[in-house]
C-alpha cells in the first residue's frame, strides 16, 4: 500500500472559554502505525477551526518526513465529532482545506487523500440470523449496502464483541477519497486501527487515532487550558 499516514481529529468545546474550541490532532509517524505524534490547536473566537487544523496537519506531515525521510504516499484523516447536518460543510470545506495543505509542502506534492467522518452516536443496530434466532454480528462485520446513505459512500463497522445486550456499530462516511485503493482496503484499515489503542487490550469503537485525539483534546481542554510542551508531542502523555 505504500507509505500511509493516518490522522485522527477531534474537537473539544471549552464551556469556560466562550466560542473557543480545542482540536486534538494525532498522526502516525511509522509504517506499522505504532508510533504517534500529537498536537493541539486552540481556536480563537471568530476564527475558523479548519484554519487552525491546517497548521497541525502540515506539522504532522513534516514530522512523518523527519522520521522516515520520505513524504507519505497516502493520507487518511479520520474526523470525529461531525453530525449528519454538518457532513456537507465538512466535505466542501474541511476536506478541501486539508488538500490545500499539500501545497505548503510542494506544488508537485499530491498524495492520495481520504477524509472519513466517524460517527459513533447512532441509533442503527445490526443483527445476524443464527438459525431461528437473531444474534450480534461478530467483530469485523461490515455493512455497506441497502441501509447506507444515498448521497454518500459510507459503511457500518462492528469492531467490538459484547457479552450482554446489543452491539453498536460505528458509522464511517467517506466524504473525500482519492486513494485509488479498493473499497475493502479502507474498511480493513479502519478495522485494524481499532486494535491499536494502547489503553485497552481489545478493540475500541473508533480507530485508535480518533480515540487518542479525543483523549488529547479533552485533557488539554478540561485540565491544562494551554498548549502542552513540544517535548511531549511524540509521547502519549494523555493516556
Amino acid at each position: 500500500m505504500g507509505n500511509i499516514m493516518v490522522l485522527g481529529v477531534d474537537v473539544y468545546h471549552d464551556p469556560s472559554r466562550r466560542g473557543s474550541s480545542i482540536a486534538g490532532v494525532v498522526s502516525s509517524v511509522n509504517s506499522t502505525m505504532s508510533r504517534w505524534y500529537s498536537s493541539t490547536v486552540f481556536q480563537s473566537p471568530g476564527q475558523e477551526l479548519v484554519d487552525c487544523l491546517k497548521v497541525a496537519f502540515v506539522k504532522a506531515l513534516k514530522k512523518f518526513h523527519d522520521t522516515n525521510n520520505i513524504w507519505p504516499d497516502k493520507v487518511i484523516v479520520f474526523r470525529d465529532g461531525v453530525g449528519d447536518s454538518q457532513l456537507s460543510l465538512s466535505a466542501t470545506y474541511e476536506a478541501e482545506q486539508f488538500k490545500d495543505s499539500f501545497n505548503h509542502i510542494s506544488d508537485k506534492y499530491n498524495p492520495g487523500f481520504a477524509f472519513i467522518v466517524v460517527q459513533k452516536r447512532i441509533n442503527t443496530r445490526i443483527f445476524i440470523q443464527a438459525g431461528k434466532e437473531l444474534d450480534n454480528p461478530p467483530p469485523g462485520s461490515i455493512l455497506d449496502h441497502t441501509v447506507t446513505k444515498r448521497d454518500w459512500y459510507d459503511f457500518f463497522l462492528v469492531s467490538q464483541h459484547v457479552g450482554q445486550g446489543t452491539v453498536s456499530p460505528t458509522h464511517y462516511v467517506v466524504v473525500s477519497d482519492s486513494l485509488d485503493l479498493p473499497v475493502d482496503a479502507v474498511q480493513r484499515i479502519a478495522y485494524k486501527l481499532t486494535h491499536m489503542y494502547y489503553n485497552w487490550p481489545g478493540t475500541v469503537r473508533v480507530p485508535a487515532p480518533c480515540q487518542y485525539a479525543h483523549k488529547l483534546a479533552y485533557q488539554v481542554g478540561e485540565h491544562v487550558h494551554r498548549e502542552p510542551s513540544s517535548l511531549l508531542e511524540d509521547r502519549l502523555f494523555y493516556l
